[in-house]
């Protein structure tokens, strides 16, 4: 029996590819990485802004609230007052700051009052910081309303 040309060849069995490193990661999972950072950071500022917003307008809204024991006259000026903070917080400066009297109010109206304060109750407030105003406890708490509507509106939508 001759021996076989391939008895000569020392051939040995096939071995298996070694497992690939863990270590450094594809490109994708690079990149993959790096979304889920950008993803976490942008939802923990937009919660964490969120939550500021809604501190505080439950404050401001908390100062609604404890006009209980003030005057009618007193619930005026302070609401005046109050708004004019507000405004200041939501809009620029050179928008709100030297509105007075009827700019005010049409100010008030235009940025989510309905014309409540240049025709209704609110138009108290274009001089209740300035001077004394006779208005009643119905009046006073109609008013409060109105502030809280205002209130509500303009702090939740920021800019």
């Amino acid at each position: 029996m001759t021996p076989s040309p391939l008895s000569s060849i020392d051939l040995r069995d096939i071995h298996a590819a070694a497992a690939p490193e863990f270590w450094p990661p594809a490109p994708g999972w690079w990149l993959l990485a790096i979304a889920l950072v950008g993803i976490t950071l942008f939802g923990t500022r937009t919660l964490i802004r969120t939550w500021r917003q809604r501190q505080l307008r439950r404050s401001i809204l908390g100062e609604l609230d404890n006009l209980d024991a003030r005057s009618p006259a007193e619930v005026a000026t302070y609401i005046s007052t109050l708004l004019r903070r507000v405004a200041l917080m939501r809009f620029e400066r050179n928008e709100v700051a030297s509105l007075s009297g009827d700019a005010w109010l049409s100010f008030l109206d235009r940025t989510g009052g309905n014309g409540a304060f240049s025709s209704g109750i609110g138009n108290v407030l274009a001089t209740a910081p300035y001077a004394a105003h006779d208005i009643d406890d119905a009046d006073s708490e109609a008013l409060l309303s109105l502030a809280r509507q205002w209130i509500g509106q303009n702090l939740e939508r920021r800019s």
